[in-house]
């Protein structure tokens, strides 16, 4: 492969972001370029949602596993009436055809503003090229951390039964000490006939290692009388959280999905988010207007700077702390959970919704720490057990 090839767009990396960015510009008429050196690779990690997030265009098969009515665990068992679901990785894949796209089974070795360079050589030059190649490596910076087991469904049954769904389980069961780092259990059916037992740790400093997380995990699955094999497939997360929006003006390549901010800095979700702004940048293309002021008007920068205060103080609670929190958000209006769950721009809804979870975190002292007041670095560098042994199943 060699020479100079033009397109309207240039997509680099085909993750589920990058593959409907892709398939949404070519349904629209632009000549489409989507590099990827894997193209047809079925992506390994677990998606999920709330349904009314996802766009219209995107079909039902789209969906594994519904969940109406998903359970928060903080002081008090809160039901959360508003739609979930597991997306279908099959289904997604296939609803986001390329089949009117020319993709590129190669590595991208250059990628700049209108011109991608590939690893033989070949070079592609697009109008507009987007970078949706995922996030930079973690090093300190605050982290999603999460060790997933996947379960069948008959032994998970004592904990999450079909159609149901754990979003945050903060009750005391996963075996770490007032004086360790918070976590918590996620965990949904997938689908397919098994359920996914996740302990997840959000805004830690460098993240919490997978053997803790594995450890924790073990622990709460026998608190229900789960015993596992040992042999059970896993999954693990461990990426930053604090990922900005990109700038307007800069000359590069126009960074989308969780590398251009898209990641919610306070739930480690991004792809639904992306899925229903892909349609956002089509339109600035086909417009010839800047992508990135289309997609970060003042008012979405203002709700992710929003977001970052609300990372920074998940980062530095314990596990009392914590809770009391989340109980105060979960009591608040409807309204005001999504502003902060989902909604890309509501930012009167979402000041006002951290706001009244602060104020409403009891007792009063831990406010301070929750804004940043003291405590500001409680678990840097904090010294985990390492990972000496194996850790053994339930």
């Amino acid at each position: 492969m060699s020479g100079v090839r033009e397109f309207d767009i240039c997509v680099v990396g085909l993750g589920p972001t990058g593959r409907a960015l892709a398939h949404r510009a070519a349904a629209a008429g632009l000549r489409v370029a989507a590099v990827d050196p894997r193209p047809d690779r079925l992506w390994p990690e677990t998606f999920s949602c709330w349904i009314d997030e996802l766009p219209d265009w995107l079909p039902a098969s789209a969906i594994a596993q519904r969940i109406e009515a998903p359970t928060v665990w903080t002081k008090s068992k809160h039901t959360i009436a508003r739609p979930y679901c597991v997306l279908s990785k099959p289904g997604l894949f296939a609803a986001l055809s390329l089949d009117d796209a020319t993709v590129f089974a190669a590595r991208a070795r250059r990628v700049e503003a209108h011109e991608v360079e590939l690893a033989d050589g070949a070079v592609l030059t697009a109008g507009t090229v987007f970078d949706t190649r995922g996030l930079p490596t973690l090093g300190r910076r605050r982290a999603a951390s999460a060790h997933g087991i996947f379960v069948d469904a008959d032994t998970a049954a004592p904990m999450v039964g079909d159609g149901e769904g754990l979003l945050l389980d903060w009750r005391p069961e996963n075996g770490a000490g007032a004086d360790e780092p918070p976590s918590f259990l996620y965990a949904v059916p997938l689908g397919d006939g098994k359920v996914i037992f996740e302990e997840t740790s959000l805004g830690l400093r460098g993240g919490m290692p997978q053997h803790e997380l594995r450890r924790r995990t073990l622990n709460r699955l026998a608190a229900h009388g789960i015993t596992l094999t040992g042999t059970e497939p896993t999954e693990a997360a461990h990426y930053p959280l604090d990922q900005p929006p990109p700038r307007k003006g800069t000359g590069v390549a126009i960074p989308f999905g969780s590398r251009g901010g898209m990641m919610h800095p306070c739930t480690g979700y991004s792809v639904a988010d992306s899925l229903a702004l892909v349609d956002d940048a089509v339109d600035a293309v086909r417009r010839g207007a800047d992508p990135v002021a289309a997609l970060w008007p003042w008012r979405a920068r203002l709700v992710y700077w929003m977001r970052m205060r609300g990372l920074w103080g998940l980062g530095r609670l314990t596990t009392d702390q914590s809770i009391a929190m989340f109980e105060a958000f979960f009591t608040e209006s409807d309204r005001g959970q999504r502003a902060l769950l989902s909604h890309h721009s509501d930012y009167t809804a979402l000041g006002a919704v951290l706001f009244n979870t602060v104020a409403h975190t009891w007792p009063f002292r831990w406010r301070y720490d929750l804004v940043g007041w003291t405590n500001r670095d409680r678990w840097l560098d904090y010294p985990f057990e390492p990972a000496d042994r194996p850790v053994s199943p339930a």
